[in-house]
């Protein structure tokens, strides 16, 4: 696993784009969600968001 990132010689630590990834996926769910009206079925969807953006970002620190 590389703990930096090296672009254009500015060394960016790999958790940062990790919660770049994390952040552009859930903005697409966030849309998907809206489009089916699926976020009436939780109690409270900014906790649910949080949620969702912790999970991604673990799925992406894993897998990247």
């Amino acid at each position: 696993m590389r703990q930096v990132i090296d672009l254009e010689g500015v060394l960016v630590s790999a958790f940062v784009i990790n919660l770049t990834l994390a952040l552009f996926s859930l903005a697409v769910l966030r849309w998907v969600f809206g489009i089916l009206n699926l976020w009436r079925w939780t109690w409270d969807p900014p906790l649910a968001q949080f949620g969702l953006l912790i999970c991604l970002l673990g799925l992406y620190t894993w897998l990247l």
